[in-house]
């Protein structure tokens, strides 16, 4: 009976031993992702590069003779106009050497006057004989002699008069005047002409940046072509976005390209001149300068978060009708904002994962959860207010 028992019991265990390797392993659920599908849209084709703001003019103003700093007779970071007083220095010891030269003229132009009456006196007597010609030379070389002193006497009291007039710093031009490098007590202009501020214009400012040579060879065919165009359409609009990433509303042009390529770093120095209404901008700011060199006609773009890239492999992930996903390598070109221009690899109307991408597999089913991409690039969830 009992031998009977163990029987029964083996065949009951190797039955649910055999049940079980027959089951199926369960499949793991879809991962949930966001897709957009592909944005298709004719979109400007950029050279985009990193400068720094300046005026249109930019002065140094610096002391011109040597003497102790009295005043600062403006105020700092405010604007001034041509001929305003900037700073005012010690004028004692010009005002002595004026009049020591004064005294020197005055002078010479006493010995220059007895010296020409002497020529006059001279000069009947000669006729008659009654003193020597070479009397009469001397004095006319003297008279000669004095006039010269003259001249000499003068220009050192113009001297002197031009370096009394330079102790009163004035504005050499309207614009928006710097901090103060001197203050009041400073001996300024010893052995060099010591900078005391700058001013800068700016109702237009001023942006200098570098791009890489082929950027530049590009933008200057681009130029050539519309200059073929007609003279009205050759320059290129710039835009201006400023360190809060607004774009300055009005459109630049450009005023300089540096006469050489740096051959250090390949690339070449160019400005842009904007109109600063308000004088909004100022120099020294760190913007981005960009201009549009083309037209890309019905370019296909994605978010670049939605794009991996791996040794220099770009790919996305794509998501098939049947909610599967596929892994695709696709051709980068342009960043527009914050989207990829896609050359090759895509087509339109596919949907892409935007979000997910790390959690999805060659093959794996998804659900995915359709969102928008706008033109910046952003991929707002459904209902998010923009």
């Amino acid at each position: 009976m009992k031998s009977v028992l163990t029987a029964t019991l083996c065949a009951l265990l190797a039955t649910a031993l055999v049940g079980c390797g027959a089951q199926e392993p369960l499949a793991p659920p879809p991962v949930d992702v966001k897709v957009a599908t592909v944005l298709q849209k004719d979109v400007p084709i950029y050279i985009e590069a990193v400068g720094q703001t300046r005026g249109s003019t930019e002065i140094e103003v610096r002391a011109r003779v040597e003497g102790y700093l009295e005043s600062i007779d403006y105020r700092e970071g405010s604007p001034v106009k041509k001929g305003d007083l900037l700073y005012t220095i010690d004028s004692q010891p010009f005002e002595a050497a004026l009049a020591r030269a004064q005294g020197l003229l005055a002078g010479a132009v006493a010995d220059h006057a007895r010296a020409r009456q002497d020529v006059t006196r001279y000069a009947p007597l000669v006729a008659k004989n009654a003193i020597s010609r070479q009397d009469y030379e001397t004095a006319v070389e003297v008279e000669r002699a004095a006039a010269a002193q003259v001249e000499a006497a003068r220009a050192s009291a113009r001297s002197a008069e031009l370096d009394l007039g330079y102790t009163r710093v004035t504005a050499p031009e309207s614009g928006l005047a710097g901090k103060t490098e001197v203050y009041p007590g400073t001996l300024v202009g010893r052995g060099e002409s010591t900078l005391l501020t700058r001013i800068s214009q700016i109702e237009n400012i001023h942006v200098r940046f570098t791009i890489p040579e082929s950027d530049y060879l590009y933008f200057a065919r681009r130029r050539q072509e519309r200059e073929a165009q007609g003279a009205a359409a050759a320059d290129l609009p710039f835009e201006l976005i400023l360190g809060d990433g607004s774009v300055h509303p009005q459109p630049g042009t450009l005023v300089f390209v540096d006469r050489n390529v740096d051959p250090a770093t390949g690339s070449i120095l160019l400005e842009a001149a904007f109109p600063n209404p308000g004088a909004i901008i100022r120099p020294g700011q760190f913007a981005r300068v960009r201009v549009a060199v083309d037209l890309k006609t019905g370019a296909l773009l994605v978010p670049q978060r939605a794009v991996t890239e791996m040794q220099g492999l770009y790919n996305v992930a794509v998501v098939k009708d049947d909610d599967t996903v596929e892994i695709r390598s696709v051709e980068t070109a342009q960043r527009i904002g914050n989207l990829w221009i896609i050359d090759s690899g895509l087509a339109p109307g596919e949907r892409v994962v935007v979000e997910g991408v790390q959690k999805v597999r060659p093959g794996a089913m998804v659900d995915p959860e359709a969102v928008q991409i706008d033109g910046g690039g952003a991929v707002p969830t459904p209902g998010a207010q923009g």
